[in-house]
């Protein structure tokens, strides 16, 4: 006879709130699992009341939502917790802060009022800074990688090498100019910023897969690691603000807010 898991007197949830959080500078290079620990020590050590899961091994209920590839920094990771006390949003934005390891940054914390935010990161908009590439040769690479309908890259997953489309997701791609200090401030090196913006899809396309198509359709090498950030994630919305019509990412904790 199969084991029962045993009856226990779990707390109910009463409220679930929504965290945005940054990886910066070094802290960029750590995993989603290295941030799994460090943020259930920081409920601990912040006496937040969570509330668990029944079953013969109850765990904290929260939900990690579509984390950022280990290296790259991010402005827009997002986690849910559930709780058993009604908790003031902003109090608990400090404390949880204050409690994780500088790098990590809590920077936002609203209440749940709306279902399925998974389904609302619908795509991502990264920004890659090249140093040592001009812009010339980054604006033409970029329009190559534009003109094709399909660029197939490879990529080594856990079951295997695979090989899919690293055109069609994504839906906005540009050379900029960088600013002074993204350059190395005096240094006279010259340095191109690479906008983009990605849709989710399966399998995931990331930064580093458009660089490598990058260099499939120009031979773009950047001579030295570019840096990577995820600026935001969220629904894809149409912006006709400033002339054509062009996809953007919104707000996806906007709701939550009103």
């Amino acid at each position: 006879m199969a084991r029962q898991a045993p009856v226990r007197d779990v707390a109910p949830t009463v409220q679930r709130l929504r965290l945005r959080y940054a990886k910066r500078g070094r802290l960029r290079f750590t995993s989603t699992r290295d941030f799994q620990r460090a943020f259930e020590r920081a409920l601990r050590r912040t006496g937040v009341p969570m509330a668990y899961s029944q079953g013969f091994n109850p765990h904290p209920r929260i939900s990690y939502a579509n984390a950022a590839p280990t290296g790259t920094a991010s402005e827009a990771e997002y986690v849910e917790i559930a709780v058993t006390a009604v908790l003031d949003p902003d109090k608990v934005r400090e404390a949880l802060d204050e409690a994780l390891p500088p790098g990590i940054d809590v920077l936002e914390v609203v209440q749940v009022r709306t279902p399925d935010l998974a389904d609302r990161l619908q795509a991502s908009v990264w920004t890659l800074e090249l140093p040592g590439l001009p812009i010339e040769q980054v604006e033409a690479a970029a329009a190559a990688f534009l003109a094709a309908d399909v660029v197939e890259v490879q990529r080594l997953t856990k079951s295997g090498m695979r090989t899919f489309d690293a055109r069609g997701p994504v839906v906005r791609l540009e050379a900029r100019h960088a600013q002074p200090e993204a350059a190395g401030g005096d240094s006279g090196e010259p340095c191109a910023i690479l906008a983009l913006v990605v849709r989710h899809v399966t399998p995931s396309v990331r930064p580093d897969d458009v660089l490598a198509a990058l260099r499939l359709v120009a031979d773009l090498v950047p001579p030295v690691p570019p840096r990577v950030t995820r600026l935001a994630q969220g629904p894809l919305a149409a912006d006709a603000s400033t002339g054509p019509v062009i996809l953007t990412v919104s707000d996806p904790l906007a709701a939550d807010r009103a």
